[in-house]
């Protein structure tokens, strides 16, 4: 099973208007592919890889976390080392049958590739694309991928920057004379400059909040599922708590690194709130769901804190 590193965050990430927080947190994905007892991954650079995984018959490929590659390959030590070339380096490991349920004992190559490699992605979509349709005893056949990136992923501490930022911006809105509701809080709406300062952007569903003896402002629904308070879904009752939900949502996001809405993942996992609300409150459970990029990173009280936030939000 393998992965493949995207290019520099820098370069790679930048907009017309800057980098997204989305595309700083979720690296693209990546793919595995098998060979007999030999298992191979690729981790894509593009976006193009999904696209590709829809229109594909890709079936029976398994969907794997970062943290199972990096124990298959004992955390990419040097000496799993098969090879490197101009593509990148290859990793032997082996995947357990505890660590996926259902899958046996398999050993696994996994191929990164190098963010300069000769292997464009146009090379590397056609790869994988073949690896994923054909069986056959002397080719290598896909056997599943990894959604969770590696490469650009970001530290806690600039996470936890940009969340305070964003929540800056959101208080400012909220503050001023004429209280003004986002409406549209995601990560994709929060750009960084060239230093990771948030700047919030995308104000074509901005409203004017309730003042005086208002409660709310009724509107019609609109936003982005995933990130809508129920509340607000339900009955079009706007209120500023309407962006806080979709604050608490981005914080989780950052905690977990998932995306608020992913149908690449089992079916019980789409909606990251409905799937992590359960998990929150017990504290080993919490820790396991962890975004293990940042393992040791954050402050060991966190899971006093975190679930409470995340809860009121």
């Amino acid at each position: 099973m393998g992965n493949c590193m995207a290019s520099d965050p820098k370069l790679s990430l930048e907009e017309k208007s800057g980098k997204t927080v989305e595309r700083q947190l979720h690296n693209e994905p990546i793919d595995v592919a098998s060979e007999g007892n030999k298992a191979v991954a690729l981790l894509a650079a593009t976006k193009d890889v999904e696209d590709l995984r829809q229109k594909s018959s890709h079936g029976d490929v398994n969907i794997f976390t970062y943290s199972e590659l990096r124990l298959a390959t004992k955390n990419f030590r040097p000496d799993q080392i098969l090879g490197q070339g101009g593509f990148g380096t290859v990793y032997k490991g082996m995947i357990e049958e505890s660590t996926r349920p259902g899958l046996q004992s398999t050993q696994v190559a996994v191929k990164m590739l190098n963010p300069e490699s000769i292997q464009g992605d146009r090379e590397w979509l056609a790869e994988v694309n073949y690896l994923g349709q054909f069986s056959h005893p002397n080719l290598v056949k896909l056997i599943g991928y990894c959604c969770e990136g590696v490469s650009l992923s970001m530290t806690w501490t600039t996470r936890m920057n940009i969340a305070l930022g964003a929540a800056k911006g959101l208080a400012f809105l909220h503050g001023v004379e004429r209280p003004i509701i986002y409406r549209d809080f995601k990560t994709s709406n929060i750009l960084l400059d060239a230093n990771y300062n948030a700047k919030l952007s995308d104000f074509g569903l901005a409203k004017e909040g309730p003042v005086g003896d208002q409660t709310h402002v009724s509107t019609r629904v609109v936003g982005t599922y995933g990130y809508a308070a129920p509340e607000y879904v339900m009955t079009g009752h706007l209120t500023a708590r309407s962006d806080v939900y979709g604050f608490g949502v981005v914080l989780l996001e950052m905690l977990v690194g998932r995306q608020a809405m992913d149908t690449r993942r089992p079916s019980r996992e789409h909606n990251l709130v409905e799937w992590a609300r359960p998990l929150l409150v017990h504290k080993r459970k919490l820790l396991k769901i962890l975004d293990a990029r940042v393992e040791g990173q954050y402050p060991l009280p966190l899971h006093r804190r975190w679930p409470t936030w995340l809860t009121n939000a």
